[in-house]
């Protein structure tokens, strides 16, 4: 399967299936994460794997997560990061990004489902896991088998904006 196929392929799973993820599939999905680019590659970020009954029941204290039996929660740190010196912008929070994006297309390509989770109080995660404090929990995924019916590839066609309002071409004269 092609790149394009796996990113339409993918979709927003907000209902799982009970089953475990196998340890070999989690293993394929963290490595993604760790060979996501970073900024200077100075990876300056965490994941937290989430899957005892305990430590889901904590996740979910702040967040809904559908019922999945996984959860990454990935942390940015950003006094580790690359700032880029005109603006210093910090970019932690897109190495982040990155890393979580590999993540969902790997569990994708595994043929299992993922919700990129952003509402959340990050300081109960802190709490209820001992993150510490040099460590920002930037976004969840949560990771499992869709209980429900895979949506079709080709809705893109439909729900995304078209390329022609979303891309500019520089103008050469």
């Amino acid at each position: 399967m092609g790149f394009l196929e796996l990113a339409k392929k993918r979709f927003s799973v907000r209902s799982f299936k009970a089953a475990p993820v196998e340890n070999e599939k989690l293993v394929k999905i963290l490595t993604a994460g760790n060979i996501a680019p970073t900024a200077a590659n100075r990876q300056p970020f965490k994941i937290l794997v989430v899957q005892s009954k305990e430590g889901l029941k904590k996740v979910e204290k702040t967040a809904h997560i559908y019922g999945a039996p996984l959860i990454f929660i990935v942390c940015a740190n950003h006094s580790q990061a690359w700032v880029r010196p005109f603006d210093n912008y910090n970019l932690a929070d897109t190495d982040a990004s990155i890393v979580t994006t590999h993540m969902m297309l790997a569990a994708a390509d595994l043929d299992l489902g993922s919700l990129w989770i952003g509402y959340f109080n990050p300081y109960i995660l802190c709490q209820n896991f001992n993150i510490k404090s040099d460590l920002t929990p930037l976004n969840l995924l949560a990771v499992g088998y869709n209980e429900g019916e895979a949506l079709s590839p080709e809705r893109h066609c439909t729900t995304r904006k078209n390329l022609t309002e979303i891309v500019a071409y520089e103008k050469i004269s």
